[in-house]
Parts: structure tokens; C-alpha cells; sequence
């Protein structure tokens, strides 16, 4: 027999049962072992996606929240400048409806204070007319008091009453 490659027949006997014996070694491995390797390659891989895809929903539903979020503040920023300017608003109508009771208190207090002064001037006149009327009594009573009785006393002080009158005061 000749030989091939100066290999002798048996070592290549040899070797191609041994390459045989590895390709079913290897079929029977990838089988065995491989796929096992392969399903646990792929639920790892599936398990990465669905965490990413989990991630990339909750940042979605984060995006979300804050925009809400957001609104909400810009909402809340406009109410609490409403509620603001409301109160200001009612700030100073309250200040205006005091300054008004202050003002019509201070013009009542104003009316009261001429009427008083009013009522005290006419009562200082009636003082001072009485006092003019006893005084010039008195002065016609001692001018006249000799020679004119109580009667013609009466009617004279009557008519000094009537020519001085409310006119005579008033002016």
C-alpha cells in the first residue's frame, strides 16, 4: 500500500475516526450543551430588552409626570398671583371704605360740633338779650321808676323787646 503524504494507512485510520468521533462529539454537545447555552442566551437577551423597554416606559411615564407636574406648578404660580391680586384688590377696597367711614364720621363729627356751636351761640344771645332787657330795666326803672307805675313799666319793656327783636340780633 502506498503511502499518502508518507502517512502510514493506520494513523490515518486513525485520524479520520477521530475527526468522525469529534463531529458526533460535537453534534451531541451542541445539542446537550449548546442550545441549553443558546435558550439561556436569548432569555438573558429577551430579559435585557424588556428591561430596556421597561426603562424607556418609565422614562417615558417620568416625562410625563414631570411635564404634569409642571403644569400643575404654572397653574398653581396662576392662582396664587389670582388669590394675590384678589386680596390686593380687597386690601384696598377695605382702605377705601375706611377712609370713606373715616370721612363721614369726621364730617358728623363736623355737623355736630357747628350745631353745637350754633345752639351755644343762640344760647349766649338769649343770655345776652336777657341780660340787656334786665339791665335796661333796671336803667328805665331808675329813670322812670318815680314817675311811672308797673303797668306803663310792663308796656314799656314790651315794646323795647319788639323794636329790639331777632332782627336787631341777627344783624
Amino acid at each position: 500500500m502506498e503511502r499518502l503524504f508518507n502517512l502510514d494507512p493506520q494513523l490515518l485510520h486513525d485520524a479520520v475516526l477521530l475527526a468522525i468521533a469529534v463531529f458526533v462529539m460535537f453534534v451531541l454537545l451542541s445539542y446537550l450543551l449548546f442550545n441549553p447555552v443558546r435558550d439561556f442566551l436569548k432569555k438573558r437577551e429577551e430579559k435585557v430588552k424588556n428591561n430596556i423597554d421597561s426603562a424607556e416606559k418609565a422614562k417615558a411615564d417620568a416625562e410625563k409626570l414631570r411635564a404634569e407636574y409642571e403644569n400643575r406648578l404654572r397653574d398653581i404660580h396662576k392662582e396664587e398671583d389670582a388669590i394675590l391680586s384678589a386680596a390686593r384688590k380687597k386690601a384696598l377696597e377695605n382702605e377705601a371704605k375706611i377712609i370713606d367711614n373715616a370721612k363721614a364720621e369726621a364730617a358728623g363729627i363736623i355737623a355736630r360740633a357747628q350745631k353745637q356751636a350754633e345752639l351755644e351761640m343762640k344760647k349766649a344771645e338769649d343770655d345776652i338779650k336777657k341780660e340787656i332787657i334786665t339791665v335796661a330795666s333796671m336803667i328805665a326803672g331808675k329813670v322812670v321808676s318815680e314817675k311811672i307805675d308797673v303797668n306803663i313799666q310792663d308796656s314799656l319793656v314790651d315794646d323795647t323787646l319788639k323794636e329790639i327783636g331777632d332782627q336787631t340780633w341777627l344783624s
